[in-house]
Order: structure tokens, then sequence, then C-alpha cells
């Protein structure tokens, strides 16, 4: 708690309090831990769209020419939600942001099941673009952790965000046909099996921040800022406060969206290159192979956090690259019926994806202020998911009228562009920083 005397008086807000550097951590390692635990229900909740939302549009429409289509419209509403989410939590606080954003997932979880039960297509299409709000708010929760993260804690921060949404996405999966079998008892589509798991994970993840969520980490540190700036300019110091880098913001920017369409795109079609066309036999290896894939992109990301805090941002960007240019490579040379090759191209590809996430993320974090972080956040996910939903669409079109090879070739050549990339955007923060100097 914070002692009463330490509380101050603001015109607009009420009590605001000037916290310690004791308070801050305090507060650091509670909000860890409430993201912790509610990313443990988010991963859950994330894990139907990808396992079975393909499988379901297949299902319903009839050809696997749209196939991408479910994961082109809840990337499509995650790019809306992560415009509003970070907007509202730069307003307002993490709080209200990540809990409205878990809620409407799970509305939107809830209207794919009934549209699914009553065949409506339009229905299922909306539902589809609501549930994208429960995966943006998933990945956005990842800013919350490292609110009030020094710059050395900044990318273990966001890894002990991610490594939460493992336990609950890699249950997720494996769940497709137990799920499955409870929605066909149900009298249900067996295919919505999964999205009633989406709908209470994600509610549960949105009421876990809303109840828990106090004091609110955004806000705090806010608080701590605008504190540590009137007390130097009342003591006439000369320190420097942190300004935006764009070039960073750019380079962070274009390395999340490179690395999401490179993962998004093959992600989407492995379930039906393995499915070989309507055959749903082997749903059971589908989920196995994309609770591998899920279990590669968030388990190591404490070590990947650990590894971009010690080496530096520009050596994980590299290793991201590599990374997914393998997978690229590896699942353009595999057939849908060696299981074995799948799941390394895409343990592979969820390892480059971590890679490029954390370290993307902590140059955005770097290269911004928290007067305008939340904002800035929230816009460059945006780009991110539309870029999803671009990869999404566009992989069902390409496997549809070339293969899934060709879509292999292209994510390799689009993994190796990282590498030139973050070598630019060091050399041009070089140059940027001796002009100053």
């Amino acid at each position: 708690m914070i002692k009463e005397k330490e509380h101050i008086k603001t015109e607009n807000n009420g009590p605001l309090s000037l916290y310690s550097e004791e308070d801050v951590q305090r507060i650091y390692k509670r909000t860890l831990f409430i993201v912790i635990l509610s990313q443990t229900f988010g991963g859950a909740g994330l894990a139907a769209g990808i396992t079975v939302g393909a499988l379901l549009a297949q299902d319903l429409i009839g050809t696997n020419s749209v196939a991408g289509l479910p994961v082109f419209l809840f990337t499509l509403g995650s790019a809306l939600s992560s415009f509003l989410v970070g907007n509202f939590s730069q307003n307002f606080g993490r709080r209200y942001g990540l809990s409205a954003g878990f809620i409407t997932g799970g509305v939107g979880a809830l209207g794919v099941i009934l549209a699914a039960n009553i065949h409506n297509i339009p229905l299922l299409f909306l539902a589809l673009f609501v549930y994208g709000a429960g995966t943006s708010t998933n990945l956005q929760a990842r800013y919350a952790g490292s609110d009030l993260a020094n710059v050395k804690q900044r990318a273990t921060a966001v890894s002990i965000a991610l490594v939460a949404t493992t336990f609950g996405a890699v249950a997720g999966p494996n769940l497709v046909t137990p799920t499955g079998k409870l929605a066909e008892a149900m009298g249900m589509h067996p295919l919505t099996g999964p999205f009633m798991l989406s709908a209470v994970a994600f509610i549960l993840a949105g009421l876990i921040f809303f109840i828990f969520l106090k004091p609110d980490p955004l806000l705090v540190a806010k608080e701590v800022f605008k504190s540590e700036r009137q007390s130097s300019n009342q003591g006439n110091t000369t320190k420097l406060y942190p300004t935006i880098n764009k070039i960073g913001i750019f380079s962070g920017a274009t390395i999340l969206i490179l690395t999401q369409f490179v993962m998004t795109s093959i992600m989407t079609m492995t379930p039906i290159h393995m499915a070989g066309g309507h055959d749903h036999s082997n749903l059971s290896a589908v989920g196995m192979v994309i609770g591998f894939h899920v279990a590669a992109m968030f388990l190591t990301s404490p070590i990947t956090g650990y590894l971009t805090d010690k080496y530096g941002r520009t050596v994980m960007v590299c290793a991201s690259g590599i990374t997914l240019a393998l997978s690229g490579i590896i699942a353009s040379l595999t057939t849908g019926e060696s299981i074995l090759m799948v799941t390394v191209a895409l343990v592979l590809l969820g390892f480059g994806w971590n890679f490029g996430l954390i370290s993307a993320t902590t140059i955005i974090i770097d290269s911004t202020t928290v007067e305008t972080r939340a904002k800035i956040q929230g816009s460059v996910d945006v780009a991110v998911a539309i870029t999803g939903s671009i990869a999404g669409l566009s992989s069902g079109v390409v496997v549809a009228y070339t293969s899934y090879a060709t879509l292999g070739h292209i994510g390799s050549f689009m993994a190796v562009l990282l590498i030139p990339l973050i070598l630019w955007s060091r050399s041009k923060n070089k140059v940027k920083a001796n002009q100053i100097g």
C-alpha cells in the first residue's frame, strides 16, 4: 500500500500518488503476476482460431480457396481492436483497455458458435471479425508487463508476459478433439468445440485484468515520469529525458510486420496441407502440430528475453530471420503426411516469430516515451494485424493456385529481409548518435 502522506492532488484525476522505487518494483512484480494469470486463459482462447478456423470455413463454404478467410477476418478485427485498445489504454490505463478487448473477443467466439450451428455465413464472418479483439489483446498484454520495467528488464518483462500464454495456448489445440466431441454431444457442429473454450477463456482473461490490475501499471509509470520531471525542473537539473526515436519505431514495426506475415501465412495453411482436402480424420495430429508450434511461439520467451537484454536487439532479429527462413525451406520440402517434418517446420516457425516479436517489441519500447507509448504500440499492432489478415487471405489463394511449397519459398525470402533491415537501422542510429554527440 502507498502511504497517505505520499498523495498529492491533481485537478482532473483526484488523488495522485508519488511512488518510491520500492513501490514501483512491488507494483511491477504484481503486474507481472496478474499478466501471467490472465494470459494463461488468453492463450487458450487464442488457439481455437489458429487450429480450426480455416477448417470450419472450409466446411461451411466448401472450397479451399477461402480457407484463409477466417484468419483474414479475425486479424482484420484484431487491427481495429489494436487501435482502440492502444488509444483507450493511453487515456485510461491498461486495465480498461485489456479487459474490454478480451471480453469482446469472447463475445465474438460465442457468435462463431451460433453462426456455425445455424449455418449463417454472414454472421460467421462478423463473429470472426469480433473474435479478433481477443487475438490482438492477447498480444497487447505483453506491453503491460513492461510499463514499469527499466531498460535492462524490458525484453525479460515482455517475455514473461508471453510465456504465460503458453500454458493455455498449448493446451488449447490439444483439446480440439475433446471439445469437438463435447460440442457434438450437445448437438452442435464439432468444430465449434474449440470456440466454446475460447469464449470462456477470453472472458475470464478480461475479468482478471478488470478486477485485479490495480494500480494500473501504465498510469503509475506516467505518474512517476511526471513527478521526476517536476522534481528535475524545480531542482534546475539538466537531466535529459528520452525522446521518440522514429528510426527505431520504423524498424521495430517493420520487423513485427515481416515476422507476422511469414508466421501467419505458413501457419494458416498447414492444417489444410495436413488434412489434404476435406479429410478431417487427423484432427488430433493437426492439434498436436499446432500445439508444438504455439509452444515454440511462447515457451522459449524467457530465454529470448534474457538473450535480447544481454546480447542486444540486433542479434535476436538476425536470429529470427535465419530461423524463419529455415522453417520456410523445410515446409516447402515437406508433404502433409510427414507429421515429423511438418512439426519441425512449425516449431522453427514459432521460434523465429518469438525471436522477432520480443526483440522488435523491445525496440519499440526503447524508442517511445511513456506519454505516447501505448498509443504508438496500438498503432504498430494495427499494422501487424492488417499484415496478418493479408497473410491469412493471400496464403489460401497462393496454395490454391500454386502450392504449399511456393508459400514456404515466399516466407523464406521475406524472412531473410530482416537481416539487412536491422543492420540498416543500427547504422542509422549510430550516425544519429554521433551527430548529437
